[in-house]
C-alpha cells in the first residue's frame, strides 16, 4: 500500500512498522519549525497474511484520517 500524498518523497529507512507490523519505507518531511518527522511512505503486507479487505481496511484509515486533517486546516477545499 503505498500513500500518495507523499509521492516524491525520498526514502530513508527500511524497517518495521510499529502500528501495522509489516515492513515499509520511510521519509522525512519537516514541519514549520524545522523539525524533521519520520513518516510511512509504503507498507508492504503480505499477501500470506493480508487479504484485500484488511488492506483496504487500513488504507480507507488513512484516507479517513487525512480527511479530517484537510478539513480542520483547509475548511475551503
Amino acid at each position: 500500500m503505498e500513500d500518495k500524498t507523499k509521492r516524491g518523497l525520498t526514502v530513508q529507512e527500511r524497517s518495521i512498522d510499529e502500528k501495522y507490523g509489516v515492513n515499509s519505507d520511510k521519509g522525512m518531511i519537516y514541519d514549520m519549525d524545522g523539525i524533521g518527522h519520520k513518516v510511512g511512505i509504503r507498507w508492504y503486507f503480505p499477501k500470506d497474511k493480508y487479504g484485500f479487505e484488511k488492506v483496504l481496511e487500513h488504507a480507507t484509515e488513512m484516507e479517513q484520517r487525512y480527511r479530517k486533517i484537510r478539513e480542520e486546516t483547509c475548511p475551503d477545499y
